[in-house]
């Protein structure tokens, strides 16, 4: 029997997402060729930003850092290589997309495979994180010199399933950002989940609660928010929850687009999820700095508060 062995390190989870759509346009031979190619150039990025791949998991992967540093330039790279794997030839297709969860804690090592709490967050909390995105727990950002942990902004405590107290979540917004004041203290987080959006549009101006999801964007006059442009699909988008959460569920051919306030960085949706959180703009059909008539300012929303604050 295999001796098991503890100590505290950055745990990884990543995930392609895309692959679905690729074998059905390009066929089982070279759909799987071409995920295969990607998994293995992940694991090569991992392995140069000193990480350990502890095991393939369907389109991802599982991998411990000793140095949470190393973990964080690891993220981004992944994010940056991956932009580029596509080829030429398949452009037309939808790219592959990824989405990474860190946790920091103790691992327990038996036989080369990992277990332990930090493993068990870092897996929830990737079943919570959308595309192009990389969020980590308030532990590991506080494992970070205090110079990179300004490239995280809190998100919220979240409900982790399996999980009777929420965790402290933080979103990585790039090597770029520089605005040292957003980050929020890590303990002033709110406990409890979000109990409805704002969403305003023209003259629209509503509030649903979690018990009227899901809420449907687009073009059609039945849409709970109806958006008049060319470019948006009649059910071009829907806002669901889970675990007392909102996800935007794009459900078009021209995309969505979620830009956060304070944040420079456009995410893209193509028949594909990310987590709403704060405040900020989605876009129909076009990235909001393209058509302003298409995008929709939300806001997620705690009852308890009296007024929200706008930009």
């Amino acid at each position: 029997m295999s001796e098991a062995s503890t100590r505290h390190c950055t745990v990884m989870f990543a995930d392609l997402r895309g692959s679905t759509s690729m074998y059905l346009r390009l066929g089982n031979t070279e759909a799987t060729t071409l995920v295969t190619q990607s998994l293995a150039m992940l694991g090569q990025i991992v392995a140069h930003g000193q990480g350990v791949v502890v095991k393939m998991l369907g389109d991802g992967l599982m991998a411990i850092f000793d140095d949470s540093e190393q973990a964080v330039a690891t993220a981004q790279n992944l994010h940056d290589a991956l932009e580029r794997i596509v080829p030429v030839a398949t452009t037309s297709l939808p790219a592959l997309t990824l989405k990474i969860a860190l946790a920091w804690g103790e691992i327990v090592d038996v036989a080369g495979d990992c277990y332990g709490d930090a493993v068990n967050v870092a897996s929830r909390v990737l079943d919570l994180t959308g595309d192009h995105e990389t969020l980590a727990t308030n532990d590991f950002v506080r494992s970070l010199p205090s110079e990179q942990q300004h490239h995280f902004r809190s998100i919220d405590k979240l409900h982790l399933r399996g999980r009777a107290e929420p965790v402290g979540v933080m979103r990585l917004v790039g090597f770029n950002f520089g605005d040292t004041e957003s980050m929020q203290d890590l303990e002033q987080a709110p406990v409890t989940p979000p109990d409805g959006i704002r969403l305003i549009h023209g003259h629209t101006d509503r509030i649903f609660s979690s018990r009227q999801l899901p809420i449907i964007l687009g073009r059609s006059p039945q849409a709970h928010v109806c958006v008049g442009d060319g470019h948006v699909s009649r059910n071009h988008a829907k806002i669901d929850g889970h675990s007392g959460h909102f996800y935007l569920v794009d459900l078009s051919y021209n995309g969505t687009f979620v830009q956060f306030d304070h944040d420079a960085q456009v995410l893209s949706l193509r028949r594909n999820t990310c987590t709403l959180h704060g405040s900020g703009y989605i876009a129909l059909g076009a990235a909001a700095s393209e058509s302003r008539d298409a995008r929709i300012r939300f806001e997620i929303l705690s009852f308890s508060d009296t007024r929200p604050q706008w930009p």
